[in-house]
């Protein structure tokens, strides 16, 4: 008996010892992988920053959506696109360099034009893509890929009105695949520029019988158009995809990156019949804007209901201001001003050409608040690398600072300090603080006084202005302060000339044998 009882409580010893040790395991705290946040940027097209009513208090269209997202993150009032108009700033988003170390120049691409971007340039993409992420691009590219060209040579592919001859049965290449995304969706140029084909992950998805032509105000350039691309219904369209996107990779086990440029209210000005005349602006263009909208607000229900809200930063801004195709006129006489304060609009050196509406929220991760750092459409990139702590390649987002500290977050990242702005004809700003110095006479642009024109030929080479006492830039300081032109011109040209605008090792910059804008810089 005395033996049963000691091996009895022996034995019972070890089981509570074995449990105890059990329930202390169970206990202890077990590191979770937290995966890193879905990323969603949404790229308007030509959409000024007085159309967006939480940046303008005075604009006549109603945002509800956008607004609500501005709301719940933070709204920078001094974000700027690196170039005025569409092809250059999307270059700068995907690459996180600026638009002129390109080949181009000045002006952008048609939609037949090759790629802007070299196969072997890391975008955020291919970076986001290598540190885990799945991606996505749906909707307007406009940085040119490879059609299959039938002709041995095609010259002028660059114009907007010449039409070469493709396979369209035939896959393209250096496209969104090439450049780092899993899974693409969307046409090659503006979507009042030919061929008029939705491509999916490389391949056109009908080849185009039938040429159609646009007739103003809803005006597309004419060009081979496939049946199953309807110009109306483009933006539902891009809508829809993003929305099955979305659904698809919400249970996934990656993060993903959906790049979402849309294709309004750029022209045509074509808003779907549920749509028209709801601004009551008697302006189509008003119309867009809500449509564009209603579009921000699919994806953010689709991300809630999703359970994705929590665990995805999304990012809307545009790709330059507003276009004069607008109407300004008619829209100033009902009491909205696409380019709020600022002078000029699309295709300018004026702040109303590249300063844009640019939001981030990650709910539950940053305050809403209102900034008034400097950033660039550039800055993207580092930004997204600094979230996911990843470093990027000496030679990759030369140009790219990360804004992470502006929205409440640890960064020990460099800051950016200036900035230069770029026209539709390659004309060079430089902006530091409140100063701002412009390297060509008049607009650089689409506004008076334009180039070449006889009211710019009259004026100084180089405007400068205060913008914290002069934000619509109406007073010239140029010959006031000769050494803030000095200091800056020096600065721009150390720029240029190094390749990159952060620190590392001097880069390269492509197309130098023909740069005629530089040239007429150095001579100033």
């Amino acid at each position: 008996m005395i033996f049963f009882n000691k091996f009895f409580f022996k034995g019972l010893t070890f089981f509570m010892m074995a449990g105890l040790l059990i329930m202390q395991s169970c206990k202890s705290p077990v590191k979770e992988h937290v995966k890193d946040p879905n990323i969603v940027f949404i790229l308007a097209d030509d959409l000024g920053y007085g159309d967006v009513s939480c940046f303008n208090e005075n604009s006549k269209i109603n945002t509800p959506n956008i607004d609500k997202l501005a709301s719940q993150g933070v709204m920078f009032t001094d974000a700027h696109t690196s170039s005025a108009v569409c092809t250059p700033t999307r270059y700068s988003i995907i690459t996180g360099r600026y638009n002129w170390r390109s080949r181009l120049k000045k002006s952008v691409l048609s939609g037949y034009s090759k790629s802007l971007i070299k196969p072997d340039r890391l975008t955020i993409a291919g970076f986001l893509k290598n540190n885990g992420y799945t991606t996505g691009y749906i909707g307007k590219w406009h940085m040119g890929w490879d059609w299959a060209f039938i002709e041995d040579s095609v010259n002028g592919i660059d114009g907007l009105n010449l039409r070469p001859v493709a396979d369209f049965s035939k896959r393209i290449t250096n496209g969104p695949d090439t450049h780092g995304f899993d899974y693409s969706y969307g046409f090659c140029g503006s979507l009042d520029m030919a061929p008029y084909v939705w491509v999916e992950n490389g391949m056109p998805t009908m080849v185009p019988t039938e040429k159609t032509q646009g007739k103003r105000p809803a005006f597309w350039r004419k060009g081979l158009t496939s049946d199953d691309f309807v110009h109306q219904q483009v933006l539902p369209h891009i809508k829809d995809k993003a929305v099955a996107y979305i659904k698809e990779n919400a249970n996934g086990k990656k993060p993903f990156f959906l790049y979402l440029p849309l294709s309004a209210p750029h022209t045509p000005i074509i808003p779907t019949k549920e749509f028209e005349g709801k601004s009551g602006l008697d302006n189509p263009y008003g119309d867009f804007v809500m449509e564009v909208d209603w579009v921000i607000g699919e994806v953010m229900k689709t991300l809630e209901k999703q359970g994705l809200s929590k665990n995805t930063i999304v990012i809307f801004t545009s790709d330059n201001g507003c276009s004069p195709e607008a109407n300004y006129k008619q829209l100033l006489s009902q009491g909205h001003d696409p380019s709020y304060v600022f002078r000029g609009h699309k295709a300018d050196i004026f702040e109303g050409g590249h300063r844009v509406p640019y939001i981030v929220m990650w709910a539950g991760k940053i305050k809403p608040a209102k900034s008034k750092k400097i950033i660039c459409s550039t800055d993207f990139f580092a930004t997204a690398a600094d979230i996911i702590n990843a470093d990027i390649p000496d030679d990759v987002a030369e140009d790219s600072f990360s804004f992470l500290s502006a929205l409440g977050l640890k960064s020990t990242a460099e800051q950016r300090k200036s900035i230069v702005h770029h026209s539709i004809n390659g004309s060079f700003a430089l902006r530091k603080g409140d100063w701002k110095v412009c390297f060509c006479p008049g607009s650089g642009g689409w506004s008076d006084p334009k180039p070449n024109s006889k009211a710019a030929k009259e004026l100084p080479n180089v405007q400068l202005y205060n913008l914290s006492t002069d934000i619509g830039e109406k007073n010239n300081l140029q010959s006031e302060h000769p050494e803030i032109v000095k200091e800056f011109k020096e600065e721009l040209m150390s720029v240029i000339d190094n390749g990159r605008s952060t620190k590392g090792v001097k880069q390269a910059n492509d197309g130098t044998d023909n740069w005629p804008q530089l040239d007429k810089l150095k001579n100033e």
